[in-house]
């Protein structure tokens, strides 16, 4: 590893025990990404590829790789399968949320995480991710809250080389972040933080629309995903389906990801199983309770998991059979249509039931 060309916070490199510093050099690294943004085209070229050929064309070992959508909301959890089903290795993780660092981790994918919230917040505590830091198996480069972590994507994405925040401000995150620098403002000397523009080496974006060229629209929130996309040396776009160019022309409410910062487009029907895509599906609340409660009590029964739900699962349709068949047929996929149409008031809600009964699938 070459020695770190730019200087960070002391304090936070002792208490991360970082011993080579140059590892973090790539994320903060506007020069080397303003050279890689003026190669790339913008002429309108058909990007449509196969998830397959996404992933191995753009995911190299070693690469900063942004978590995208909302922990299960609108996350491209299949593109993110496949990642590890083709044995990516090295990765660095950040997101705001990061909760498939985790994951990543125990498929060992995924080495280092840039920290904000590890999670599925309802659904409970991921043991698997206190468990592999803890044993030294994945470790924390940086800590974060979602503010900051978001402002330092808005900040690549204006092309600034940072921002000047309250953000982190009195907590602990301070000594825990490498990056960030406290100062004062120079008008009335009050604290602030710089937070620098963030540029991940790759993102995966799963919109519900997209045409061949790249220009993408999101329904619902966008959270973070249009910054990262502006922010990123390589984009990926998968979606639930590809309509024509003239479409998106006719209709451009919602397009919010332009076809010029954009490598390639996956029609992904599904892509978001077992999480949710807004307008489309529900998510699968037994899955995660199956993950979160059952399978990150220990190792064996995360193997087991990882090997049933990824491994075992070729692509984002067998997975849709072995969820429907394990949880209730057409039926149950059915009533996750319905539960979404009905949560986004598409549909008359009376008479929806949101209530389950978590199923657990018996272990051979």
């Amino acid at each position: 590893m070459l020695p770190a060309k730019f200087s960070y916070n002391e304090e936070a490199l002792e208490n991360l025990r970082i011993s080579d510093p140059g590892i973090l050099d790539r994320l903060i690294d506007h020069e080397s990404f303003r050279e890689n943004n003026l190669k790339k085209s913008r002429e309108k070229v058909d990007k449509r590829m196969t998830l397959k050929e996404a992933v191995a064309r753009f995911v190299s070992d070693g690469d900063v790789v942004a978590d995208s959508g909302f922990s299960y909301v609108r996350t491209p959890l299949q593109a993110q399968f496949e990642i590890w089903r083709q044995g990516k290795k090295d990765l660095q993780y950040i997101g705001s949320p990061n909760t498939l660092s985790s994951f990543a981790m125990f498929a060992g994918s995924c080495k280092y995480a840039h920290n904000s919230y590890v999670g599925a917040e309802m659904r409970g505590t991921d043991r698997a991710f206190s468990r592999t830091i803890q044993e030294g198996r994945g470790h924390i480069l940086s800590e974060w809250g979602h503010g900051s972590m978001g402002q330092g994507f808005k900040a690549a994405q204006y092309g600034e080389p940072y921002i000047a925040s309250r953000q982190l401000l009195g907590s602990e995150m301070l000594k825990y972040n490498p990056y960030v620098k406290e100062t004062r403002d120079p008008w009335n000397n009050d604290p602030v933080v710089l937070i620098p523009a963030l540029h991940p080496d790759v993102v995966f974006i799963h919109c519900q629309q997209a045409d061949m060229y790249g220009n993408a629209k999101i329904f619902g929130p966008a959270v973070n995903d249009i910054a990262e996309a502006f922010a990123s040396r390589k984009v990926v776009i998968t979606c639930e389906e590809i309509v024509p160019e003239l479409a998106i022309r006719f209709d451009n409410s919602n397009v919010c990801i332009p076809f010029m910062v954009v490598d390639a487009v996956v029609e992904l029907p599904y892509g978001c199983l077992p999480g949710c895509c807004p307008g489309y599906y529900y998510w699968a609340r037994e899955w995660w309770e199956w993950l979160m409660r059952i399978a990150t009590r220990d190792d064996a029964a995360m193997k087991d998991f990882m090997k049933v739900w990824v491994y075992d699962c070729e692509d984002q349709y067998a997975l849709y059979d072995k969820l429907s068949a394990t949880l209730g047929g057409a039926r149950y996929m059915d009533n996750l249509r319905r539960l979404q149409k009905a949560e986004e008031y598409l549909l008359e809600d009376s008479g929806v039931d949101f209530s389950y009964n978590t199923v657990i699938p018996k272990r051979d």
